[in-house]
């Protein structure tokens, strides 16, 4: 583990549910190196969104540690979090509604360039045209509002003010899940890109196995809150050893749930690849 990035150890969390606590998450322990990718999958309801909003400080963690460079997130009060909180930013599953519909794209990814520092105005927005250009919008993006985007748009604007705080882990729940196959597609090969351009580490959160193994070095599998199995991608979907990732996987392959083409496919014809 000495080149882990991000360090989680015996994570739970609870939610209170009138006199009884429930337990989302139980006992789950992971570690991503830094440039590296861990897929979290399972079906829903399987605790992978609490992990994702535990590690971003959306939720305070019942017990356990982060660990983000050696330091403990899950213990720290917000005024020692807030300068943290830049290395590690979310991008969620919604295009939708994750942005601020009264917004432009440039006020969007500006504002944490504003909370970085970046007093200027004219320089705010000369950023956040690079940074719209680096996730493939065109400047005339700037002064529109989410609402004249399309989804697959929308998310490019979410990555866009992800990187604008200059993180060092991006944790992406279900960032695709949402969108149709084929954009799928493209916003994978952006987070490739973006990941190979800078060094960037992933927590990837997701049910769909095809885009796992599109973006994920290691994979965790979840089920009702703990961790059943964990290894390499490719040893893992390849040959899973418990029953329950297998059952995964066979839902995965079966034509019946598939709709579509898989990302699989759809990717390899974006980078003009034939199979």
């Amino acid at each position: 583990m000495s080149g882990a990035l991000l360090e989680v150890r015996n994570l739970v969390v609870e939610y209170a549910t009138g006199r009884d606590r429930f337990r989302a998450v139980d006992d789950v322990s992971f570690s991503v190196d830094r440039g590296g990718s861990l897929a979290v999958v399972g079906e829903s309801g399987c605790g992978k969104s609490t992990i994702a909003r535990s590690l971003v400080r959306l939720l305070t963690p019942t017990s356990g540690e982060v660990l983000l460079d050696g330091q403990d997130l899950a213990r720290m009060n917000e005024r020692r979090l807030r300068p943290i909180r830049s290395r590690i930013q979310m991008v969620f599953q919604d295009p939708y509604g994750s942005l601020d519909p009264r917004m432009t794209a440039a006020e969007i990814v500006g504002e944490p360039l504003k909370l970085r520092g970046v007093r200027s105005g004219a320089e705010r927005e000369r950023e956040a045209a690079g940074l719209l250009d680096r996730v493939g919008l065109p400047s005339s993006a700037l002064g529109r509002r989410p609402a004249e985007f399309s989804g697959g748009q929308r998310q490019r604007i979410g990555i866009a003010r992800a990187l604008a705080s200059r993180p060092e882990v991006l944790v992406c729940d279900e960032a695709t899940s949402a969108l149709d196959v084929s954009v799928q597609a493209q916003v994978l090969a952006l987070l490739n890109e973006l990941r190979r351009e800078s060094g960037l580490t992933y927590v990837f959160i997701s049910h769909n196995l095809g885009v796992v193994r599109e973006i994920s070095d290691e994979v965790l599998v979840m089920r009702a809150g703990r961790m059943v199995e964990h290894g390499p991608t490719g040893e893992v979907l390849a040959e899973p050893r418990e029953p329950y990732t297998r059952a995964l996987r066979a839902a995965a392959l079966d034509p019946t749930t598939m709709r579509g083409r898989k990302p699989r496919d759809v990717l390899a014809a974006a980078k003009g690849v034939t199979r």
